[in-house]
């Protein structure tokens, strides 16, 4: 291959790069969100609620089912990745690894990261995928599954933005969703959304789990 001929080829490939991320970022920004407007304020505590998370029951790391009923009694911090993401997925893990070791002491919260690309994503690859970011076992789940039970959840249960669609490795393999933490009560009740990419809502997250704790 020629110089000019690489040249052209360099460029278009970053053209197309460039094409996806907007393209991400665009869908993210006009696709579903978060009911953020219908919630309304606990007087108990001073935090919104935003409804209920739906029953469900989906496969974690170790092969085990976990739904909805071994959750409740807990306060916990679902977030929506996949292990090959390379956009905001690795920060998503940073952040929750960082709540795992701030909130050791305190059994009552747990942690739930649902797969958004449940087909590369199975128990295996998840379990490799937890040990290599020092997840613990019984306080961090990993949840993969159907997809249409996955993708059903996160758009009408959590209210968020996710590509309904799998995505192919020779598209870019990337998958749209969305960046943002939600915390639940111990009745299922979502009491917040907090984007990742923000310092500000991950001090907020903080701020609303401690309240949750101490009611």
């Amino acid at each position: 291959m020629d110089a000019t001929k690489k040249k052209f080829l360099l460029l278009g490939l970053a053209v197309v790069g460039l094409g996806i991320v907007l393209g991400t970022a665009l869908w993210l920004r006009l696709g579903p969100h978060t009911r953020l407007g219908r919630g309304f304020v606990d007087s108990t505590n001073g935090l919104n609620q935003y409804g209920s998370v739906p029953d469900f029951t989906l496969t974690e790391r170790n092969g085990s089912s976990v739904g909805l009923s071994q959750l409740r009694g807990k306060i916990w911090i679902a977030d929506f990745i996949y292990t090959t993401c390379t956009d905001t997925c690795p920060l998503q893990t940073a952040m929750m690894a960082k709540l795992q070791q701030e909130y050791a002491g305190k059994p009552q919260v747990q942690f739930v990261s649902f797969t958004v690309d449940p087909e590369r994503d199975t128990p295996q690859v998840l379990a490799r995928y937890a040990d290599k970011h020092q997840v613990g076992a019984a306080r961090w789940y990993f949840l993969t599954g159907q997809r249409d039970r996955i993708i059903r959840l996160i758009q009408q249960g959590f209210h968020l933005a996710v590509a309904a669609a799998p995505v192919e490795a020779d598209q870019g393999g990337m998958i749209p969703h969305s960046p943002r933490f939600v915390l639940v009560d111990k009745e299922a009740h979502i009491r917040g959304y907090y984007d990742s990419r923000e310092l500000e809502a991950f001090a907020r997250l903080k701020n609303h789990i401690d309240i949750l704790v101490k009611g």
